[in-house]
């Protein structure tokens, strides 16, 4: 989260708050995927009793971790970007093609949920092997991050509006901050 002495918008406490649960259930999730590799380690040569388990679950928690992650990155701005082109041209142009890219960001957001939902929905009877749990916890990871990825998104092409037509708003700097 933020530390600023000057006060932050509704808006972004409670967007960082959301980034803030779902970089701290990535991280859990790290911890039980690291604790049931260890647990088949040690059934594998100490019990001579492998369990079968760990692979269907691993495979869930991989989906999550790398999911919610993304979606965190976006709003944190973390994934990798090409900031030649910002270097050479106006800041004006720069925050308009910002806000570009953060509503084609949003709408890629959008469809992430909207389409896995249907899959979602599609393998609700289904169930996941030695798991015995519906296939559809599977897709939930990538609903949510693409709902987030949709919400984050949508306030940066806010934020990047607002400081387009708003001279002497703070967002007017690139990045909105």
């Amino acid at each position: 989260m933020k530390s600023t002495s000057k006060k932050v918008p509704l808006v972004e406490r409670v967007l960082d708050a959301l980034a803030f649960v779902a970089t701290n259930l990535a991280g859990a999730m790290i911890v039980v995927l690291v604790m049931s590799f260890g647990w088949l380690v040690f059934g594998r040569y100490v019990l001579n009793d492998t369990p079968t388990w760990v692979e269907q679950m691993a495979m869930l928690l991989i989906v999550g971790i790398t999911f919610l992650a993304a979606a965190v990155g976006i709003y944190e701005r973390t994934h990798l970007s090409v900031e030649m082109i910002t270097l050479v041209i106006s800041k004006k142009v720069a925050l308009f093609i910002e806000c570009i890219i953060n509503l084609l960001l949003a709408a890629f957001g959008f469809a992430l949920a909207w389409y896995t939902n249907d899959l979602m929905s599609f393998t609700q009877f289904q169930k996941i092997p030695l798991l015995g749990i519906s296939e559809s916890y599977r897709y939930l990871p990538v609903v949510i991050s693409g709902g987030l990825i949709f919400i984050f998104s949508l306030y940066r092409a806010y934020q990047g509006l607002t400081g387009l037509f708003n001279p002497s708003s703070k967002n007017n700097e690139l990045g909105g901050q």
